[in-house]
């Protein structure tokens, strides 16, 4: 998500886990700790925010310091276009140093690049410690966050001498879904939108509730059919265990390192499973990455491979899952509720400050209603519903969802007013059929990247990157350039008109 819903962790300070300490270590997104695949060159500054946009009697008009990071190493100063990362559910650092082709194409462009940091992640903590407490946490949004962008763009750019520079908003996932947000909402502050990975149509509530967990098992199924069976097969092995209530069992199999005692704890192991699996489909690139843990290349290949190693079907689904929660080898036990905390988003929230950030807004604006059930997926039955996200939030959070609120406030899938936003997709990733697969004119574009997962195209270029991907990069390098242009055009013929 992850819009991104969704988008947007995986293993957060591993060490800390090995030496026993709680409630630290990873999940699908939403964590510090990445290691970045690249050394740094950006600037990390902070820039003084208002907490509350919409309301003047908020919270004694105050103000936070909101991170962010921008390096001008090839920008031509005052005139070059502004490459402006939205930022996601997660530490600003990680998306910069995992988004290498938007600083590829800023060499290109002679462009001043800036990402920055979602109010209420990594450091942008506008409460400090107290930042989701209630009712601090109420001012976690996206109308906040886009309203957060858009006056950092309008200050910067005075400030740097670059109002007659145009910009281009970038995101992944839930950055994508915003950077499509800032296009509709902010079309006077942003000239047009690259959204990778931008799950808009489903986080919105538009769509089937079995699509997600349907197509990451498309991933294994094509990999190869006897995968699917594999897994589906180990997952009834696992229930038939816990019908006979054979908690030993289901240690030993696994190496837990507590005997499970209830269905509880059985569930909870099924999500720990299920969220693995939904990892390696997001990233199932072609070459090893360390962006979220120490994932090997083709990851979807080495889960299949695993899976089918033998007839010990416990055993491989526990080496499977493996892969993404003991990629070292060192975990001698799997902690059930160290590594995976269930939440308002079935693909997971992580733990931290982060996910709470993500569980908040999985309560609120971002419907991720999804389930999986044996017959379309193979995995076991999880249902996520509406009423059980509105129990859950309301105990949790206080609060009750508003269903389809995206789709009112985001206009859904009606989008062919708006101009200059590319939709980009992988079709390896379980999150591309959430979002834009076909153009809606000549302006808003739809790329779909054959062998592409989790917004692959805005990673940096790689030897072992398909082809689909590099004529992607290409497309998408082009249509900017012709925004960029297209709005020079625009605000120069403006000033003539005015003078």
């Amino acid at each position: 998500m992850s819009i991104d819903t969704i988008v947007l962790t995986l293993l957060c300070l591993f060490a800390e886990v090995l030496q026993g300490l709680p409630g630290r270590y990873f999940q699908l997104r939403k964590l510090h700790g990445f290691k970045a695949d690249h050394e740094p060159q950006f600037t990390e500054k902070n820039f003084t925010q208002n907490l509350d946009h919409f309301n003047y009697n908020s919270m004694g008009n105050g103000t936070y310091d909101q991170r962010y990071l921008i390096t001008d190493k090839y920008w031509k100063k005052g005139h070059g276009p502004i490459f402006f990362y939205t930022g996601n559910e997660g530490d600003i650092w990680d998306f910069a140093l995992n988004s290498g082709f938007i600083t590829e194409l800023a060499a290109q462009q002679n462009a001043l690049v800036i990402f920055a940091e979602h109010r209420y992640y990594g450091k942008s903590l506008p409460f400090g410690q107290e930042s989701f407490n209630i009712p601090q946490v109420g001012l976690l949004t996206v109308e906040q966050a886009l309203a957060d962008y858009a006056v950092m763009i309008i200050e910067l750019k005075r400030q740097l001498g670059a109002t007659d520079c145009p910009v281009i908003v970038f995101g992944g996932s839930y950055g994508g879904m915003l950077s499509v947000y800032m296009r509709l909402r902010y079309p006077n502050v942003v000239a047009g939108a690259l959204a990778a990975s931008a799950p808009i149509l489903s986080t919105a509530g538009m769509g089937d509730s079995r699509q997600f967990f349907h197509d990451v098992t498309s991933d294994f199924e094509s990999q190869a059919p006897a995968c699917r069976d594999a897994v589906q097969g180990a997952f009834q092995q696992l229930q038939d265990l816990a019908e006979h209530q054979d908690y030993r069992r289901i240690q030993s199999a696994f190496s837990l390192c507590r005997t499970p005692s209830s269905p509880k704890d059985v569930h909870q192991l099924n999500g720990l499973l299920r969220n693995a699996f939904t990892l390696m489909a997001m990233l199932d690139y072609p070459y090893s990455t360390h962006f979220w843990g120490n994932m090997p290349a083709n990851p979807v290949k080495v889960a299949c491979d695993t899976m089918l190693n033998g007839s010990d079907l416990l055993e491989n689904l526990r080496n499977t899952a493996g892969i993404v929660y003991n990629s070292t080898g060192e975990l001698t036990c799997f902690d059930l509720y160290s590594l995976y905390v269930e939440c308002a988003d079935p693909t997971g929230c992580g733990l931290g400050f982060n996910s709470l950030a993500w569980d908040y807004q999985a309560c609120t604006e971002i419907e991720l209603c999804y389930e999986s059930n044996n017959v379309s997926d193979m995995f076991p039955p999880m249902a996520f519903t509406q009423r059980d996200r509105e129990a859950y939030c309301s105990k949790r959070w206080g609060v009750i969802p508003r269903p389809r609120w995206l789709q009112t406030q985001y206009w859904g899938s009606a989008l062919s007013t708006s101009s200059n936003i590319i939709f980009s997709n992988g079709d390896l990733d379980p999150w591309a059929n959430g979002g834009v697969r076909k153009s809606l004119s000549s302006s808003l574009i739809a790329i779909n990247i054959s062998e592409g997962a989790h917004h692959l195209d805005l990673r940096e270029s790689n030897d072992a990157d398909p082809e689909s991907v590099i004529n992607a990069r290409k497309t998408e390098s082009d249509l900017i350039a012709q925004w960029v242009k297209m709005e020079r055009m625009r605000s120069q013929g403006q000033k003539n008109h005015l003078y």
